[in-house]
């Protein structure tokens, strides 16, 4: 047997125009597109059927007259100065609670575990990480996520800082990092120093390692932010 043969006979040469020769073979690209959407829908579905909009008490015309479902608790949050309401299971975390329930996505879900920082939120002006809080026990709260920073069409001073040191690459943690920042330079207790900042916010996490650039811009906001220790 010649090469030209044992190769003919060893080798399937593939042939993408070829489509007779597979016709059941569903493409590749769509295979895993509709996996990837399907995939993305299964995980939705626990949070979207644990958290419900109830209205706001402010805004009257909103408001459910119905009462929770079986199972569900309502609950009143302050969030970027309105008060809104909202019913929940037991076992919702806060996150979930405003990315679903508020459709307030600029919060990021990263980790899950507390330990990267990319859900980073203001509860009653102190930084929490909202994928380890249970939504029920923020009752009566006041909440600020990164779209309550803005104040009449103009960007909060972290936001332009971020902006002007290019404290940023893909933007993922931007909001969490941003967050962290207003909570430390509203705390005196935190100290000025590069240093001091960089260990405020370890608990952070930038993939992208822009943390030079994050600690220039916090800095350069010093003082300009409301309560801020110059």
């Amino acid at each position: 047997m010649d090469d030209n043969q044992r190769s003919s006979s060893s080798v399937a040469i593939y042939d993408p125009d070829d489509h007779a020769a597979q016709p059941s073979s569903p493409a590749r690209r769509r295979f895993l597109q509709t996996a990837g959407i399907s995939g993305l829908a299964v995980a939705a579905a626990p949070a979207l059927s644990q958290v419900s909009y109830a209205g706001s008490p402010d805004q009257p015309a909103t408001q459910t007259d119905a009462p929770p479902a079986e199972g569900k608790k309502r609950i009143t949050l302050t969030v970027n100065g309105q008060r809104q309401q909202l019913d929940v299971t037991p076992n919702v975390i806060l996150l979930d609670a405003l990315r679903h329930g508020l459709e307030l996505t600029g919060t990021k879900k990263g980790c899950d575990h507390g330990q990267c920082g990319a859900c980073t939120i203001l509860v009653n002006g102190s930084a929490i990480n909202s994928c380890l809080s249970l939504a029920v026990t923020h009752d009566g709260d006041e909440i600020t996520t990164v779209e309550g920073l803005e104040k009449n069409g103009q960007s909060h001073p972290i936001q332009q800082a971020f902006l002007e040191h290019d404290a940023y690459q893909c933007g993922y943690c931007t909001a969490g990092q941003m967050m962290s920042a207003v909570a430390i330079l509203q705390d005196d207790d935190i100290g000025k120093s590069d240093a001091d900042v960089r260990e405020a916010m370890s608990g952070n996490i930038c993939r992208c390692g822009a943390y030079k650039n994050i600690v220039a811009a916090i800095q350069s906001a010093r003082g300009a932010v409301k309560g801020g220790n110059a």
